[in-house]
């Protein structure tokens, strides 16, 4: 296998690998929000207070993918 073949195959491998890293934070944010919507849903007057804890719900699981994100960028240069 010659080098230039290697190094496509380890870049393409690590593409994968944030694509497969990104999945979480996916389905989490989903799951906040969808649990924020039924919260709201059966008690509307604490609205704000859990629109503020989505938002920070979400701000900590989209870290997540940017941790995925950095560590391919630190282990490739």
């Amino acid at each position: 296998m010659e080098p230039t073949n290697l190094a496509e195959l380890s870049g393409n491998i690590a593409t994968v690998g944030y694509g497969l890293a990104a999945i979480g934070p996916g389905i989490g944010i989903g799951i906040v929000v969808g649990k924020t919507i039924e919260s709201i849903a059966r008690q509307p007057e604490l609205s704000g207070k859990l629109q503020v804890t989505m938002w920070l719900g979400i701000a900590f699981t989209e870290a997540l993918a940017l941790i995925g994100l950095a560590t391919y960028f630190i282990f490739t240069a």
